[in-house]
């Protein structure tokens, strides 16, 4: 019975922290939706549906294939703040961004390449 009780205890301790934890969350992507936000989240939404979705079985592929969205979406990121943006060292250290990830994807193109791998566009 002891060890029912604990069993019992624990899993609603557990359900109270998870539950916070969404509670955090939710409200961290509420913040995020805010009209301010919102233009530097459009391309990380378009980053998360441009991640491939199954495994090529080539983990070094795999891993080329994650990270070019995600640099894709650094760049378009900092294209952003070199719109929007008003600190020209922030508007600075955008460009460094873009012209360092655009060197990196078409760096990791070309290693999918030499593994036979298509890369994206």
């Amino acid at each position: 019975m002891k060890t029912t009780t604990t069993t019992l205890i624990l899993a609603a301790a557990l359900s109270l922290v998870g539950g916070l934890a969404f509670a955090d969350s939710h409200d961290k992507m509420q913040a995020m939706s805010d009209a301010g936000m919102k233009p530097f989240m459009a391309p990380m939404d378009t980053m998360m549906t441009a991640m491939p979705m199954m495994s090529t079985g080539k983990p070094d592929a795999d891993f080329l294939l994650m990270m070019i969205p995600h640099h894709q979406s650094a760049i378009d990121m900092a294209k952003v703040e070199l719109q929007m943006g008003k600190d020209e060292a922030t508007k600075a250290m955008a460009q460094k961004i873009i012209d360092a990830q655009v060197a990196e994807i078409a760096e990791m193109k070309d290693m999918l390449k030499a593994m036979g791998v298509e890369a994206p566009m």
